[in-house]
């Protein structure tokens, strides 16, 4: 939301100000060496190149404080495409890994856990998410695990920065974080969820008490 509401048991963190970059990375390198920090970029041959993308690598050339990224590939099954990533994320100074997510090796990988009932679902943003989810995971290198979007316009390592601080940060209890930016229209998005469903919810939770599903709900 780009107004002040608050949820409750989900804070939002509103950027007010401008904001100390240098001072926030330096926190982020500090944290850094006793929670390491991975980010995952997952990506589609169709953003190779783009413009977005090109940005994206450009600020991320500039962000010391990540102990590595995982660049996951999926919705190709061509060689090629995989060549031509691994090209492109080459520049990054940072210790770097392309995990062909849509390949061959995983592809088998995913029918074994389709045989033990065990999805990974279909091709796409969310299974290459997990597939590199578990080979961070699996290494046990790095303890804070981000991911952005290669389709970002107006990415900044600012967005980076504010992306991980919260939950690398030992001095706040946070286990998950989500960014989120305004998208001013003259549509009601999200305004159905504000004055009806939150309404009806709070008034159930008055009358049948502080229930786990209800609170989840809210």
């Amino acid at each position: 939301m780009a107004d002040f509401y608050q949820t409750g048991l989900l804070a939002t963190f509103h950027r007010l100000g401008a904001l100390n970059l240098e001072r926030l990375e330096g926190d982020l390198g500090k944290f850094n060496k006793h929670r390491p920090l991975a980010l995952v970029l997952p990506t589609t041959p169709k953003e190779l190149g783009s413009p977005a993308l090109q940005g994206i690598l450009a600020n991320l050339k500039q962000v010391k404080y990540l102990n590595e990224i995982v660049i996951t590939l999926g919705r190709t099954d061509d060689p090629a495409h995989f060549a031509q990533v691994q090209e492109f994320f080459s520049v990054l100074p940072q210790r770097h890994q392309v995990v062909w997510a849509s390949g061959p090796r995983f592809l088998e990988l995913y029918k074994l856990l389709e045989a033990n009932d065990l999805s990974a679902g279909p091709d796409g943003k969310g299974r290459s998410a997990w597939t590199a989810y578990g080979y961070i995971l699996a290494r046990d290198e790095s303890k804070v695990i981000g991911l952005h979007d290669c389709d970002i316009v107006n990415h900044s390592r600012e967005m980076v920065g504010r992306l991980f601080y919260p939950v690398a940060s030992p001095h706040i209890d946070y286990a998950f974080c989500k960014g989120y930016y305004a998208r001013v229209t003259d549509r009601m998005h999200g305004r159905v969820t504000r004055l009806f469903v939150t309404p009806l919810v709070r008034s159930l939770i008055k009358l049948f008490g502080y229930l786990p599903f209800l609170v989840y709900l809210d």
